[in-house]
């Protein structure tokens, strides 16, 4: 006696949740570029809520996110441009961190005599 199985709402059970997480990637993708954010494999799935291995094993997604991400690097790319500047603003830079440094070593001097006197008064207590 054999039995034939219903499997068709195992079927349509799949089916659904296959398409339902078709559309989050393509929805976390299009967000993705409208906010103008890195578009990676992780980020991705983060925000589409699925596998980073579902994104890696579906053919189409995969060589989607792979040229996004080389289309923002080659744009990143052409962003980085050297600013000249000359020798007067270069000594004026210089010079706020020299200043900075002086600051930040006596502050650091403070501290650590606050930082001895604690230890002193802690040291008393016992």
């Amino acid at each position: 006696m054999t039995h034939k199985r219903n499997v068709e709402g195992v079927l349509a059970h799949a089916k659904a949740k296959s398409k339902k997480a078709s559309e989050k990637v393509e929805n976390a993708i299009k967000e993705a570029i409208k906010e103008k954010r890195v578009i990676n494999f992780n980020n991705i799935a983060k925000s589409a809520n699925v596998s980073k291995s579902y994104l890696y094993n579906n053919k189409e997604y995969r060589e989607r996110i792979e040229s996004l991400r080389k289309q923002q690097s080659e744009v990143k790319s052409t962003k980085s441009i050297k600013y000249n500047t000359n020798d007067k603003s270069k000594d004026t830079i210089i010079e706020s961190l020299r200043y900075r440094i002086k600051w930040l070593e006596k502050e650091n001097k403070n501290l650590t005599e606050e930082n001895k006197q604690l230890l002193g008064q802690l040291y008393e207590q016992l």
